[in-house]
């Protein structure tokens, strides 16, 4: 009698496609902002979001707003959505969370990072890096503030 092993499912990460969901970039004090010599106030509002396309197919998507200030001017704003398409196959369901939370995001930013930065100079400013973001921590007190019955957001 031969004996059949049941083998648990392969588990399969491919990242389909990187790509620009949206960009937009603002410049409204042009051209006299480029004579500006205050050091600009830099505010970035970040936020991921996950959807199923199709069966073990998802989008994850990183949204960020960078606004540049200086005084009461605005010296420029940039919106972009960087998106991936990743294939995720084989994940147990309860970590399926983990991979579209912590994992996509990690591979999308250094893309947005990117983005952002060629965009900046291409409107006239010395080229702007994002920092590092730690999606693991932002996860995880998402997780929390959820567990607390607390509406959890996404925008940092």
């Amino acid at each position: 009698m031969a004996e059949e092993q049941q083998q648990a499912p392969q588990m399969g990460f491919n990242i389909e496609k990187i790509y620009v969901k949206d960009l937009s970039v603002e410049v409204p004090n042009a051209p006299g902002i480029f004579l500006e010599r205050e050091a600009p106030q830099i505010d970035v509002q970040l936020g991921t979001q996950s959807n199923a396309i199709s069966q073990d197919v998802y989008e994850n998507t990183i949204k960020v707003t960078v606004t540049a200030r200086a005084g009461d001017k605005t010296m420029f704003l940039v919106e972009c959505i960087q998106a991936g398409i990743f294939r995720i196959s084989g994940v147990p369901q309860e970590q399926l969370p983990l991979v579209l939370g912590i994992g996509c995001p990690n591979i999308v930013f250094p893309y947005l990072r990117e983005t952002v930065s060629d965009v900046v100079i291409r409107a006239g400013f010395p080229p702007l890096l994002l920092n590092p973001f730690n999606f693991e921590a932002e996860f995880m007190r998402q997780q929390q503030t959820a567990a607390q019955g607390q509406p959890a957001g996404t925008t940092h």
